[in-house]
């Protein structure tokens, strides 16, 4: 992997964008997903990943190239391999880096706009099965989010919040049945760990107040809108519905 460049800012021409998550490295997934993008969008040129991407970044850029893809932007999750990912963005404090011909890795936090909306990206989330991991081969500690990048992300509002981790109290039906049946059976221990990540991603919610949330992580896909009109979208993951455009 090769830092080609780091940005401390963006701000993208695009009136719409494709946002996905859970990709989990499957470059099958991504041969079937992004000709399809360029099929149903051809004009939409740019990605905003909502984490566990883990992508070969060739393989990316030889799709993206193909289907008019000129940017990745991601928002990385807890599935990553943060051995290669964290020295490249430790070395560039508050910047994006980009890693490949059209892949930038996000850091925690980072704002952005996108056809002159304020997008606030928030990474990380608590693997509930890290029990069946093994640190430093497929989990690292620094998927947790910390006090101090949700300080910082509370800055000032947004407009749209791209993270990997649900919000606590979602108004997400399917996300809120599946954390209430617990259908992987994961131990008291991980479940309490998820409840702080998601707390986590709600200080920042209500405090940057923006109209939109997108998250993956959860698996599964659907939207909700809080009492205040605030909306939610969970995305699905690689081989189910739930890519979406905005």
């Amino acid at each position: 992997m090769k830092t080609l460049e780091s940005v401390g800012r963006m701000a993208l021409p695009d009136p719409r964008v494709w946002v996905c998550g859970d990709w989990h490295g499957n470059v099958g997934w991504l041969q079937t997903v992004v000709p399809a993008m360029a099929r149903l969008a051809p004009g939409v040129t740019t990605i905003l990943h909502a984490g566990d991407w883990w992508m070969d970044s060739k393989s990316v850029d030889f799709w993206s190239v193909r289907a008019g893809i000129e940017r990745v932007l991601v928002t990385l999750g807890n599935h990553e391999p943060y051995d290669e990912y964290a020295p490249l963005l430790d070395a560039h404090p508050g910047h994006a880096v980009r890693v490949s011909d059209v892949v930038w890795l996000l850091p925690r936090p980072w704002r952005f706009e996108v056809f002159g909306r304020e997008f606030l990206s928030l990474g990380g989330a608590a693997s509930v099965d890290r029990r069946w991991r093994t640190e430093g081969k497929d989990w690292w500690p620094q998927e947790r989010i910390l006090d101090e990048q949700v300080e910082a992300a509370c800055s000032r509002p947004a407009d749209v919040m791209i993270t990997h981790e649900s919000p606590g109290d979602s108004p997400v039906d399917a996300v809120s049945q599946l954390l209430a049946s617990n259908p992987g059976g994961f131990p008291a221990d991980a479940l309490a760990e998820s409840a702080a990540s998601r707390a986590q991603v709600s200080r920042v919610w209500n405090s940057v107040h923006p109209e939109l949330l997108l998250h993956g992580h959860m698996h599964v896909s659907g939207q909700g809108q809080t009492a205040d009109g605030r909306r939610v979208v969970s995305l699905g993951r690689l081989r189910r519905s739930g890519t979406s455009r905005y």
